[in-house]
């Protein structure tokens, strides 16, 4: 049999601090490769936080200098893509072995991005994945991702591709991942919810793969005292209870929902599973019906501002002698 071992990481940030969280994903991607992982997805925003109920100081029409200070502290623990946590994330991935999948808070200057970070075994920054919809008030702090970074990557197990939270629910996102021929499909999110479980189901039917789906486990002493948010709770309260799971081809459950604790997850994944479920649907193959529906992905990179023409310099009107 053609077998992959694969490891859903459910475990939470240390919330606005970036070498702790870093610290921490070193020890469970450890942890991982120990229990035989060949390849570990970490949820959504792990590095390094998923700012749960906090509101930044705004209403409409209003904005709080404090609200603009947890922007300040969540950017300042974001990281860059490629950049110096990157060449250290490489370097635990090659380090162990195995290919990893991480959400990260990506910063472009001063935007951030949801961003899902891939690495290989030896180590490589294979690219990234932004967030094209953030949900609700995530699209206050949290950019737009473009076409441009809707990859899916060859390995010798499969196409590696990831979607995020609820770009899950953007049919023709997920019809632009099978066309690509995602097989390994990673789903890192936010979604604690019990209807979480049947939406991955349901992708793993439709496009005939493995879906890893990973989510934090998060308790309100996970983030720092002053976390500004409007109720009074517990220290050991649950702020985000996980849920994380790998899911079959044909929707069958390999492990978890587990709610509420840290853990990892694994499971085997027969990968002439894939071709075993195609006999009889493949969404973008011979179940699609092209003369009746067609789908077009603008993959080009939206830049705000372009230079064109000739330099500043040349264009300077030129005096005679």
């Amino acid at each position: 049999m053609n077998i992959l071992k694969a490891a859903v990481i459910q475990a939470g940030a240390v919330a606005f601090d970036l070498e702790a969280t870093l610290d921490k994903l070193q020890q469970l991607t450890a942890e991982a490769a120990q229990g035989g992982a060949q390849l570990a997805v970490f949820p959504e925003a792990f590095v390094s936080a998923y700012p749960k109920w906090l509101d930044f100081g705004c209403r409409i029409g209003q904005r709080r200098p404090e609200g603009r200070e947890d922007f300040r502290r969540y950017w300042a623990s974001s990281i860059e893509v490629p950049g110096p946590v990157t060449a250290r994330l490489g370097a635990l991935a090659r380090e162990h072995g195995l290919y990893l999948v991480i959400g990260v808070i990506e910063r472009a200057g001063m935007t951030l991005y949801c961003t899902v970070v891939f690495f290989s075994p030896e180590g490589k920054l294979l690219g990234k994945h932004r967030k094209l919809m953030p949900t609700g008030s995530e699209r206050l702090v949290w950019g737009f991702g473009d076409g441009s970074t809707l990859p899916v990557f060859d390995t010798p197990f499969g196409g590696l591709g990831a979607v995020i939270c609820w770009e899950n629910y953007m049919p023709l996102l997920r019809t632009a991942m099978y066309s690509k021929g995602v097989t390994l499909y990673c789903a890192p999110t936010a979604d604690d919810r019990d209807t979480w479980l049947p939406t991955v189901q349901h992708i793993a039917l439709e496009g005939r793969c493995f879906v890893l789906s990973s989510c934090q486990v998060m308790r309100r002493k996970d983030f720092p005292q002053d976390y500004d948010i409007s109720e009074d709770l517990a220290p050991d309260t649950v702020m985000m209870r996980g849920g994380s799971c790998i899911i079959g081809p044909l929707g069958q459950v390999l492990a978890g929902p587990v709610f509420d604790e840290q853990a990892i997850l694994y499971a085997d994944l027969d990968l002439d599973d894939i071709a075993r479920s195609r006999l009889d649907f493949d969404a973008t193959g011979h179940y699609s019906r092209p003369d009746i529906f067609n789908l077009i992905v603008n993959e080009r990179p939206q830049q705000p501002v372009m230079f064109t023409g000739e330099s500043a310099e040349d264009e300077v009107p030129k005096t005679s002698a």
